[in-house]
């Protein structure tokens, strides 16, 4: 997969199935693009899960929304069209690294597109679209990832708990339907 990136011929990265689904199931990922004077710049990029959508077999895109407005990604990516993602699955110990060629993309050029990505139930301002050309990609060891959970993952978790714990004090209170008032 990394010959691809020394520019030894190779055949195009092709996302399939086990990547369609893991992309589409963040809710966020790290971007790294380069600046004019070759420093690297990181930035995290969020939203609910699914806003990152693959389009193709070789693209990805996702709807830029507003954000601190300082626009260091969209100003690197104006002078080099490279990027770097890595995507987490903190909870199963997963990172997916994507290097792809972004191009931004504005309402008024691809409304459509736009419109594509945009997240209807999510009450963000779209700036732009930003699509990636995968031109690689990598599954990386899970080796040093340690597990971590959104507030929504804890709850699934905890709610059968919360519960049973319910139902055992009703239990305890003399309820014979084992249900308590919570």
């Amino acid at each position: 997969m990394y010959s691809r990136l020394d520019g030894a011929p190779a055949g195009p990265a092709v996302l399939g199935g086990i990547e369609t689904d893991f992309i589409e199931a963040r809710d966020g990922f790290y971007q790294a693009t380069v600046s004019e004077t070759g420093w690297p710049y990181v930035q995290f990029r969020g939203g609910p899960a699914g806003f990152l959508k693959v389009l193709d077999e070789r693209t990805i895109g996702y709807a830029d929304f507003r954000g601190n407005r300082q626009y260091l990604s969209v100003g690197n990516l104006a002078g080099n069209d490279r990027v770097a993602l890595i995507l987490m699955d903190y909870v199963r110990r997963r990172r997916l690294k994507i290097w792809a060629r972004a191009r931004i993309v504005h309402r008024d050029e691809d409304p459509e597109l736009v419109a594509s990505l945009e997240m209807p139930d999510y009450r963000a301002r779209v700036e732009r679209a930003v699509v990636l050309t995968v031109e690689a990609f990598d599954w990386n060891c899970p080796q040093h990832i340690e597990p971590r959970f959104t507030e929504a993952e804890i709850q699934a978790r905890v709610q059968p708990l919360e519960e049973r714990i319910c139902y055992l004090e009703g239990m305890l209170s003399g309820r014979t339907d084992g249900h308590c008032e919570c």
